[in-house]
């Protein structure tokens, strides 16, 4: 197969069962051409460990959150009876349960800065007009359209344009889709943290590279073979194949390479130590890491951790990383998923982010403890979360006997 026949390849459909390869030369016009065969970008960034790492943390974060709906009217209640509220909990499709779909979605938001879902709302039935699906769209395939000459409605408005596979188009109306934003300029369409640190993120792919085939050479090293005397063209061929033979490869690692008489091996290229390698592919992961809000412990670098910087660490990580995302979701979802009947009676969606406290029983406990002597938890509320049954008498508040009003203290002493 030509470089040309590959070419067409490229920027074609190809079949499912294809395998294009390229050599050395077919890479260097590709480069001349302005085509990058280290394709980073999009899905293929996972490609990257810390890439795949970082989103792999943040969606499995946002996922193992419960996801439920509340009213607020003379007081904040879990609002059981709402229709919602199974289809959020527990599976918001007939294919994915509640975790699954927000690892979709949330993995969406990271590669791509834009995740979308689509609302499913028969038109006939008696489910007519209301969500009896949430399906995820795949972000690449989703265009944003912004009418601002009102060329479709006297007002500027927003509709979305999906391409299915069978290359079939249709249009979204913003009632009928949620839309969450990465990182945004215009507030309009989000921007993933990959598209800005591409750079970074081929330096990290590069390293990764670069030591895959350092590795499947054996960690050899180039160098200069001197010799006495004169070699034609095919005699320095057939030298050459048979020494790099001998010498690449994990099956020649630690091997003993031999030179005939009069020939000498002298080695000129830089080792891992000299081009400052481990340093450097530190710094790239540092770097997109904290483009994600990942902290190093997370990543396994545990070169400065202590036990106390790292509760530090994962305090900062659900306040600063994980809460903006959160309200992103909540407000997006409440503005979209209830009518504006609803939403004046008081409904709103909100992640339960006392979930992360599970894993650490000591501290759930003595948040326990110190919102039942603060009269600011009843025992059955807290059993309720530990999900025990209530106990009679568990419905009062209770308050610690010492404790007296501001205005009375000290008036033992004015008798």
């Amino acid at each position: 197969m030509t470089i040309w026949e590959k070419l067409k390849l490229l920027f074609k459909r190809k079949p499912k069962n294809t395998v294009l390869t390229l050599n050395e030369d077919d890479e260097l016009l590709l480069q001349v051409l302005g085509i990058s065969t280290n394709d980073y970008s999009g899905k293929n960034s996972l490609k990257i460990a810390v890439v795949f790492a970082a989103i792999k943390i943040l969606s499995e974060a946002i996922a193992k959150l419960p996801l439920k709906i509340y009213q607020d009217q003379g007081g904040k209640r879990k609002a059981i009876e709402h229709y919602l509220y199974p289809l959020l909990k527990l599976r918001p499709n007939p294919y994915m349960t509640a975790f699954d779909f927000w690892k979709c979605v949330e993995s969406q938001r990271n590669v791509y800065g834009n995740a979308f879902v689509w609302l499913e709302m028969p038109a006939r039935g008696r489910n007519a007009g209301k969500i009896t699906a949430l399906w995820p769209l795949p972000a690449d395939k989703v265009q944003i359209w912004v009418d601002d000459k009102g060329i479709f409605n006297t007002q500027s408005r927003i509709f979305y344009v999906f391409t299915d596979n069978l290359g079939n188009q249709y249009k979204l109306l913003p009632d009928e889709i949620l839309h969450f934003k990465g990182f945004s300029l215009d507030g309009i369409a989000g921007i993933s943290p990959l598209e800005y640190l591409r750079r970074t993120v081929e330096t990290a792919g590069n390293a990764e590279e670069f030591l895959n085939k350092s590795l499947e050479g054996g960690m050899t090293v180039r160098g200069i073979v001197h010799y006495i005397g004169d070699l034609n063209p095919e005699a320095e061929q057939k030298f050459r194949e048979k020494f790099e033979q001998m010498a690449n490869g994990l099956q020649n690692v630690n091997r003993i390479a031999l030179l005939p008489i009069g020939y000498q091996f002298q080695p000129i290229a830089l080792t891992m130590s000299d081009a400052q390698f481990l340093e450097n592919t530190q710094l790239t992961i540092r770097q997109i890491a904290t483009a994600f809000g990942i902290k190093n412990h997370q990543l396994n670098d545990l070169d400065r951790a202590t036990h106390t910087n790292i509760f530090e660490q994962e305090n900062e990580f659900y306040i600063d990383t994980l809460l903006p995302i959160l309200t992103m979701y909540e407000q997006e979802m409440t503005y979209k998923l209830f009518t504006d009947s609803e939403i004046a009676q008081g409904y709103y969606v909100k992640f339960n982010v006392d979930a992360v406290l599970r894993a650490d029983i000591k501290t759930r406990y003595e948040a326990y403890k110190t919102a039942i002597q603060s009269g600011f938890l009843t025992p059955n509320e807290v059993r309720e979360m530990e999900e025990r049954e209530p106990l009679q008498g568990g419905d009062k508040l209770l308050v610690n006997g010492n404790m007296m009003p501001i205005e009375m203290a000290g008036q033992q002493y004015l008798r």
